[in-house]
């Protein structure tokens, strides 16, 4: 993820500033595009911290996951307000930086919520990680984890 998220910082959910290249090493990246003005959002949401949760939690070693939320809220109140009500322990991009337009644009975002599966290169393995956690549960990170070109002994 060194490519996607170089130089820049990202903040954990209780406001810590994350050094990227660390916390995503080796790892199978979500970027979940989203905001708490959203219906579906908010709907998918608690989905998504359930997955989260089970893979890095009740899964021993810790599947080598792990969210950045990218915001579409209207102001960093609102961003702070949606990440503690309904957000797992993930990582998201500061309300502020620009680059949440460039990730945005990359990533071919016209609809939130959206989930996009990457390598860490920053190469899509999907961009429908919404439905495939929806659809199959757990078992869609095997194939995610397949396409990512990790290596990791990690079962399930």
């Amino acid at each position: 993820m060194v490519d996607v998220f170089s130089g820049r910082l990202l903040v954990s959910k209780d406001g810590r500033s994350v050094d990227p290249e660390e916390a995503l090493q080796n790892k199978v990246v979500g970027l979940y595009f989203s905001a708490g003005w959203c219906s579906p959002c908010r709907d998918f949401t608690p989905v998504l911290c359930d997955f989260y949760t089970e893979l890095l939690e009740e899964t021993e070693p810790p599947a080598p996951f792990e969210v950045v939320f990218i915001s579409s809220d209207h102001s960093a109140e609102e961003m702070v307000g949606y990440m503690r009500a309904m957000h797992g322990d993930w990582l998201a991009l500061p309300f502020h930086d620009p680059y949440k337009h460039d990730l945005k644009k990359k990533y071919n975002i016209t609809a939130i919520p959206k989930l996009v599966i990457v390598k860490q290169t920053g190469e899509v393995i999907t961009d429908k990680g919404r439905k495939q956690i929806r659809d199959k549960g757990l078992s869609c990170f095997r194939n995610w984890l397949a396409g990512a070109d990790i290596f990791q002994n990690f079962s399930s």
